[in-house]
Formats: structure tokens, sequence, C-alpha cells
């Protein structure tokens, strides 16, 4: 089928010299600006007419925004314009958040990832992003720049619903940071699509486990769910279930039934509400057994 709107809207380009100026052009001009990185989702939504801003403010150029720097003794800091394939191949980010560079993975094909990034990818606010549960279940903060000065949200609180953050007006995310990872822990992210390669997530779970002395089983689990919900799903009940008592198969059956009773998933062309749910329960307890084998193997 010929695209009938082959063409992107008229919008004006704006590439302002320092921080400052941009998100005060930002805060002038909220209702008719659009800030963006690699810019894969923003083109898209211009050309289907989703999105018609009047300017397009360019932040790669920004200082600070294409620093990737991990410290072994601080952790990792990501810019906003460090795009997927930067993240993928650092040495650092392979070696201490190989969860974020397996759902990094899962962004769209390599050529896209050449212009995608961390920080639009959950700026976005899918409720499917692919790097949205690693990236939370890694404790990230996300460093904000405004007109009101800086800030920093974990991410566990900057989303609010599908395509909204708690970003206000003017405001730009400049980098994501993460501290250490637990020591010994292990951690995956699986994800169903209609296709293996390019497509959004259907039911998306990420799950990270590490030995915990203060837990009954020696260990803590985190579970996030997405593409199942508005927002990503913490499953707090799973995390109380695998530290309170020993870790066996039925446990973990047990851990996947609570994360499916609480998803919410929604029916569409894509999947149904009853397909998504039992997925999340598969999906959940693949995962589970994937990230305690591992455990098991180093303990």
């Amino acid at each position: 089928m010929i695209n009938p709107l082959p063409r992107l809207p008229n919008f004006e380009y704006i590439r302002l010299d320092t921080i400052e100026a941009t998100v005060q052009f930002l805060k002038e001009h909220a209702s008719q600006t659009r800030a963006f990185l690699g810019g894969t989702d923003t083109f898209v939504a211009m050309r289907d007419r989703r999105l018609k801003p009047k300017y397009l403010v360019d932040l790669k150029h920004l200082a600070g925004f294409n620093t990737l720097h991990f410290d072994p003794g601080e952790g990792l800091t990501i810019g906003a314009a460090v795009c997927l394939n930067q993240l993928i191949s650092a040495e650092a980010v392979k070696d201490n958040y190989p969860v974020l560079v397996e759902a990094a993975k899962h962004v769209g094909g390599y050529q896209l990832r050449n212009r995608a990034t961390l920080v639009g990818n959950l700026c976005n606010a899918s409720p499917c992003g692919d790097t949205i549960g690693p990236s939370i279940l890694y404790n990230g903060i996300a460093n904000i720049i405004g007109p009101g000065g800086k800030r920093i949200v974990p991410l566990e609180e900057f989303f609010l619903g599908p395509g909204k953050t708690i970003l206000d007006e003017g405001e730009i995310v400049q980098a994501i940071s993460f501290p250490l990872p637990p020591k010994g822990n292990k951690g995956t992210y699986v994800c169903i699509g209609r296709t293996k390669l390019a497509d959004l997530a259907i039911a998306g779970v990420t799950v990270m486990g590490a030995p915990d002395q203060n837990a009954a089983s020696g260990f803590c689990f985190r579970i996030a769910l997405t593409a199942v919900a508005p927002t990503v799903i913490l499953v707090d009940e799973a995390k109380r279930c695998l530290a309170n008592q020993p870790i066996h198969a039925a446990v973990l059956q047990e851990a996947a039934q609570i994360a499916m009773d609480r998803c919410k998933p929604i029916s569409d062309v894509r999947a149904s509400q009853a397909y998504r749910r039992e997925m999340v329960h598969n999906l959940t307890f693949l995962a589970l057994q994937e990230v305690w084998s591992a455990l098991e193997k180093q303990s």
C-alpha cells in the first residue's frame, strides 16, 4: 500500500548552543515544540500526523549528552544522545549491566539502533518499551535539567502512563545513571512479539536475582512486567514469595502465577488479553528458571 502521507509536515529545526537556552526555548514554546535525539519515534509520528510540532529542538550536541562513562566505584552514566549500538558494544556495560544490553538488542534493527537512544526509548514511555524493565531493576536514575535547575528522579517514579512522564515543561533528561549492581546478581529479559526481529513486544518480563543474607531463601528476586499495563509493573508480591521460602520449581511457578494475576493487559489487533496473561506466566517462569539456575551455579 502506498503511504498516503509520504512527507513530513513543515517544521522549523532548532539547534541552540547551550542547555540553558534550549530549556528556555522549550519552556516558552511548550505547546509547539518537540525535543528529539535519534528521532526514530518522532519522525514516524510526524509522518503519520500524530505529531505536528512547529519546532523540532535537537539535543544531540549539548554538553554531557554524548557521555558514556563507567566508574568501578560509582556506576554507569549514559548520556541522552548515546545511541543503543554504543551502549551494546561498550565493554563496561556488557560486563556490569548485561540485561540492559540484552534488552537494547530487541529495539528495532541494527540500523535503527545507530540512531535510537536509551533516553529516547525511556522518554517515549511506551508500555512495551524494551529497555524500561531492565533500567528500573538496575535502579536507574534520570538526571533532569529544566528552567528550575537540575533534579534527579528514580526511573521507578518516572512513568505516568502511555507516552507520559514526570517531565515538566522545558525539562529534558541529560543522562541516566545506574549504581553498581549487587554482587553476584544475575538477570534476563524475555519478551514475545509477532516476529523474531524488529517487532514491538506483546509481553515482556525482566527478572533479576542476587544473594541476600536477610532473606529466608537467601536470595532477592525482582520482576518487572512491560507491555501488559499502562506502565511497568513491579511484582512485589512475587519478590516476597521468593524471599520468604526455599527456592524450588513449585515456588517459581507460584511467583509466575502471582505475576500473571498482577498484569493488566488489553486486547488489540496484536494479541488478546487472555493470550498476554498466559504469556506473562510462561515468560516469568522461564526467566525465573534461567536466573535461579545461574545463581545456583555460582553459589
